[in-house]
């Protein structure tokens, strides 16, 4: 044994005892910073492990086993036509409205399978940023111009992350683009309409499961919120009726499966989750237990379970001790950061766009939050600043991320979306400020 090959772990197992030995425990805001990152954690496995994640893993898992390389290279890859892919990556977030932490299944599943940079980038910011119900949201509680300013923003933004992306690493990308084209063109099992129609079922049951309450009890979201469960499971019986019809499921084998969730809906109606819950263990035994490409179904979400949920625990912990949950305080007190964003100056939209990065925003949340640092004398423009990079980012996304695409891509990334939330803040707080 040698010093020069053992200091670095002396030093981690050091500053590991360090940290305990002098762990601040009797301090208030210590305490309630614990207190604040287990009731995070908390509220995000209540929240958005069941009804967001698991679903999102089913569908990254079924990326990577029923669409062709060949057809996701077509589209999002490397030289696939670039009004295509961008426009189909920017949009995504109409049809999704999910959180920046349930994209990443869906990111990592077309990364995976030879997706362009460019068009995995603009993917991974409009799933979360293109919200339609969000920014509605936002026009009707922080004003028009703010909820305009947000719609073109976010849609701008990914495309040009994007081509951004694309062109500071054109390199790696030409190196891919030439490897994927060796790919010889796999067999297809079915034809193309057949798998729009059951991706389209899985992404309605992520999309209405998780459909949030509208601020006014009246109007269309309300009335599909109030509708939710029911669309929900009648894109469920949609599902169920393609695995059956083209994916050599027998009838009984999907009634056995569906069983336990239907009867709990009938028994427990005010309880729809739980009927939620019992389909998704009715699919996973029903597809863990089968081989083919339904067992390889399985077997590929499950890995997308195991990458990216301990890093996405891990993030929610330390951001709700740094941070607190919406509206309570963490170890940095929600005033310094309310101070640092007032007026319309380089460093109140730079703090802005930072921390809405660093924090985690469910769906939604972020209207409610930034109505209160309005109030408390935030500037217009360090809002927008914070709706372009709040939830499109937050620290356990960040962590997964770099898992998935590596270090420095991840740090170019998060710096892209920062500066130009900076920037997108100055120009429009100068004009509406």
């Amino acid at each position: 044994m040698t010093w020069k090959s053992e200091w670095k772990p002396l030093l981690a197992v050091l500053g590991v005892f360090l940290a305990f030995y002098y762990l601040p425990l009797g301090g208030e805001r210590f305490d309630n910073a614990v207190f604040e990152a287990l009731h995070l954690a908390r509220d995000y496995a209540r929240e958005h492990v069941l009804l967001c994640l698991v679903p999102a893993f089913f569908i990254a898992g079924a990326i990577g086993v029923f669409i062709s390389q060949a057809a996701v290279m077509k589209y999002l890859g490397p030289k696939a036509n670039k009004g295509v892919a961008y426009g189909v990556a920017s949009c995504s977030g109409t049809i999704l409205a999910v959180c920046s932490c349930t994209i990443l299944p869906l990111f990592a599943g077309i990364w995976r399978m030879g997706a362009g940079l460019g068009p995995a980038s603009a993917f991974l910011y409009a799933g979360p940023a293109v919200n339609v119900l969000a920014v509605i949201l936002t026009a009707r509680i922080l004003g028009p111009e703010l909820g305009l300013a947000r719609a073109i923003g976010a849609i701008v933004f990914s495309i040009v992350i994007g081509l951004l992306m694309h062109f500071i690493f054109r390199k790696e990308e030409q190196q891919k683009a030439a490897q994927m084209a060796a790919v010889p063109e796999a067999e297809v099992a079915r034809p193309l309409w057949q798998n729009g129609v059951y991706f389209a079922t899985m992404v309605g049951v992520l999309v209405f499961a998780n459909w949030g309450k509208p601020a006014e009890a009246s109007g269309l979201w309300h009335a599909i919120h109030s509708a939710k469960w029911v669309i929900t499971s009648l894109f469920s019986l949609g599902f169920a009726a393609c695995l059956v019809a083209w994916f050599n499921v027998r009838l009984w084998q999907m009634g056995l499966a569906a069983l336990p969730a239907v009867a709990l809906g009938l028994l427990i109606p005010q309880l729809p989750q739980l009927s939620f819950v019992a389909g998704i263990l009715g699919l996973s035994v029903l597809t863990s237990t089968r081989g083919g490409e339904l067992g390889e179904w399985f077997g590929q979400s499950w890995g997308f379970a195991k990458q990216i949920l301990p890093l996405l625990l891990f993030g929610v912990l330390i951001a709700g001790l740094l941070l607190g949950r919406p509206g309570e305080e963490g170890l940095i007190p929600s005033a310094w950061v309310a101070q640092a964003v007032g007026g319309n100056s380089l460093l109140s939209n730079f703090v802005a766009s930072f921390a809405g990065a660093f924090m985690y925003f469910a769906t939604l949340t972020e209207v409610p939050i930034l109505q209160g640092l309005i109030g408390n004398g935030m500037g217009q423009g360090p809002a927008l600043a914070l709706l372009l990079a709040g939830p499109a980012l937050s620290l356990p996304n960040m962590l997964v991320i770099r898992s998935v695409m590596g270090t420095l891509k991840t740090v170019v990334f998060v710096l892209l979306v920062v500066v130009m939330a900076t920037i997108s803040g100055m120009i429009y707080g100068t004009f509406f400020g």
